[in-house]
């Protein structure tokens, strides 16, 4: 029996012409299709805390702990989409209705810890993490900040907690469920566009 498989090497020029170009063709799609975008890790919690060098510096019981992950190129509208998809993010059981996955933490009067993790955007270059693509510390700190407070205002101000930027935290959960789920904002045009069409319709 003769053997099908081939070597490059032993293809003729006008498919290792082809087998290159294809190859150039994968490598650009893969860089078009890397995540730009604000990512929240987002889990359903019976409760959650942060200590800072052994002090308790927030908790909450029910509700949602998000891990939130600040890309280079963030922008206001990144973190509006992730504010509104979270606090709008039907997790929890009706318990009038008995109809799970029915209902927001707003509308559960529960809390959102917050807890920045640049982590979020580590990848590996061999076995050694980096984190090139997350925001610079001096320019995710006041934007944090600011996302912070996006979700006091939209929700209300002593709901929401959060952790120290930049400080080496244990973050301690209960998780319910399990429930986790990953968001990322470069879903907020696909989505403004699919409520926009809604609308007109």
């Amino acid at each position: 029996m003769h053997c099908l498989h081939h070597s490059l090497s032993t293809l003729p020029s006008f498919a290792k012409s082809a087998d290159k170009t294809a190859k150039k063709s994968t490598f650009a799609s893969c860089k078009t299709l890397q995540i730009r975008a604000m990512r929240a890790v987002v889990q359903r919690v019976t409760s959650a805390s942060v200590e800072v060098d052994g002090h308790m510096v927030s908790e909450i019981g029910p509700g949602l702990l998000v891990l939130v992950g600040l890309h280079e190129s963030d922008t206001d509208s990144n973190a509006d989409y992730i504010c509104r998809k979270v606090l709008n993010m039907r997790l929890f059981t009706n318990e009038s209705t008995g109809r799970g996955w029915d209902q927001n933490v707003m509308q559960r009067n529960y809390e959102v810890l917050l807890v920045s993790q640049f982590t979020l955007y580590g990848v590996l270059k061999g076995n050694k993490p980096d984190f090139h693509v997350a925001m610079p510390p001096q320019k995710a700190k006041p934007f944090y900040e600011s996302l912070v407070d996006k979700f006091r205002k939209a929700y209300r101000p002593d709901a929401i907690k959060d952790g120290v930027f930049g400080a080496m935290m244990k973050v301690n959960i209960v998780n319910d469920g399990p429930v986790t789920m990953q968001l990322d904002s470069s879903q907020s045009s696909k989505s403004t566009n699919e409520e926009t069409g809604k609308t007109i319709n």
